[in-house]
Order: C-alpha cells, then sequence, then structure tokens
C-alpha cells in the first residue's frame, strides 16, 4: 500500500556556506535528508564526501539517506555510518546481486536501499525487492543537479508499485531527479511515495515555502484512491 508522500532535500542544491542554516529551514516540513556521495568515477562528479555528513550530523536528527553513486560503495559503509548515515542506497547497476552488500550494511545497522538508472530494466531489481528498504528510481541520469524528468521512467515506477503491493513488501519507492511543481503529481500518481528535490528546494527563495508547494500539487483526496498515471 502506498505510504504518504514525503519530500527529501537534496543537499547537493544548498549552499554549502550556510548548509547548517539551509537544512534548520526546511528540517520541520521534512523528515529526510537526500545525500549523494559521488566518487567521479561511476558517475564524473565529486560530491559531498564524508567529513561534510560528519559536520551536518549534530545540527540534526533528520534521517539521512545517503545515495551512493561509487563503483565501491562496500568500502564506505563503515565510514559512512560512523559519520551519521541511516539509510544507504546503491545502484544495482554496480552490484548485480547486491545480497552481500545488504547484508554488511544491516550488520552495520544501516538500512539498506537499491537503485536504478533510466535505462536499466525493472527486472533487475525485481528478485531483490525483498531485501530493501527503498527502492530509488532515478529520472535523470544520475551525477549533476538540474537535469530535465524523464518521463519514460514512469512505466518502471508503476512495475515497482504493482510488484510491492502484490507481495506485501515494505519497501518505499524513491524517485531523483527533475522533480518539481509540473512533475511530482506525475511520479506520484506512478505510485511513488518519496521525492527528492534539490533545485526545486534550495534554489528557491523560501525552501520551506518550496517544501509546501510541492506537497500541495498532490491531491491529497486523489492519493487515497487507485495511482495510475492520467
Amino acid at each position: 500500500m502506498i505510504g504518504p508522500a514525503r519530500i527529501a532535500p537534496s543537499i547537493l542544491a544548498a549552499d554549502f556556506a550556510r548548509l547548517g542554516d539551509d537544512v534548520a529551514r526546511v528540517a520541520p516540513l521534512v523528515d529526510m535528508l537526500h545525500i549523494d556521495v559521488m566518487d567521479g568515477h561511476f558517475v564524473p562528479n565529486i560530491a559531498v564526501g564524508i567529513p561534510v555528513i560528519e559536520s551536518l550530523r549534530p545540527v540534526t536528527d533528520l534521517t539521512f539517506d545517503c545515495h551512493l553513486m561509487v563503483t565501491n560503495p562496500e568500502a564506505y559503509l563503515e565510514s559512512l555510518r560512523a559519520a551519521g548515515a541511516d539509510l544507504v542506497t546503491v545502484h544495482i547497476e554496480v552490484h548485480p546481486d547486491p545480497t552481500d552488500i545488504a547484508e554488511q550494511a544491516r550488520a552495520l545497522g544501516l538500512g539498506f536501499g537499491l537503485v536504478i538508472n533510466p535505462p536499466t530494466p525493472f527486472d533487475s531489481v525485481d528478485t531483490y525487492l525483498e531485501m530493501a528498504d527503498m527502492l530509488l528510481v532515478m529520472s535523470v541520469h544520475p551525477g549533476f543537479g538540474g537535469q530535465q524528468f524523464m518521463d519514460e521512467v514512469l512505466d518502471k515506477v508503476e512495475q515497482a508499485r504493482k510488484t510491492i503491493d502484490s507481495r506485501g513488501l515494505g519497501t518505499e519507492i524513491e524517485m531523483d531527479g527533475g522533480i518539481g511543481p509540473t512533475t511530482i503529481r506525475r511520479a506520484r500518481d506512478a505510485g511513488a511515495e518519496i521525492f527528492v528535490a534539490g533545485t526545486a528546494v534550495f534554489r528557491a527563495e523560501d525552501p520551506a515555502a518550496a517544501v509546501m508547494a510541492l506537497l500541495g500539487h498532490i491531491d491529497q483526496e486523489r492519493d487515497a484512491g487507485t495511482h495510475t498515471r492520467r
């Protein structure tokens, strides 16, 4: 059963000179922060490192949802947990059989999720949904913020929603990439629950108002019914 709609602000778009202040502005309205960890190999960019996560942890009790865009995520798990990460999501493209890394993450007390890129078929994660707290469906190519939402991935979200519901799983569906006022409703109708928003939140004049506006684009009355794209 689909859960309530939630926004996970992505700190990649925040002002790193005032990161604590930016997080504090949205903290009353959200329960999770999305943190991109990039190594410059799996994706052509380098972003949020362990020291940033470590410095941010004392100023907020929000869940740290760490998206590992790295070629060797297993090497980061202990350091991420020590820095304050709560959940890690790992690309199925890196670990086609994620059984071992899921066990490693859970042994450290981390939540575990899977990520699937736009070109990757849903079948690649289907077998492993039972071991995942979250399925992150990328609606842009990973590595850079500010890209345009890819509507073609919505079919994959619908597949995931039907599969999760039919098996009675607790796996949450998160979408990341191009989420804004004109796309969040389509993503919700396909069956997503958590919406990663960076530019749409932290580049707005009032990030808190931006979070509320995004949620306002989701008609809660329609959320009580079936979730198919319109």
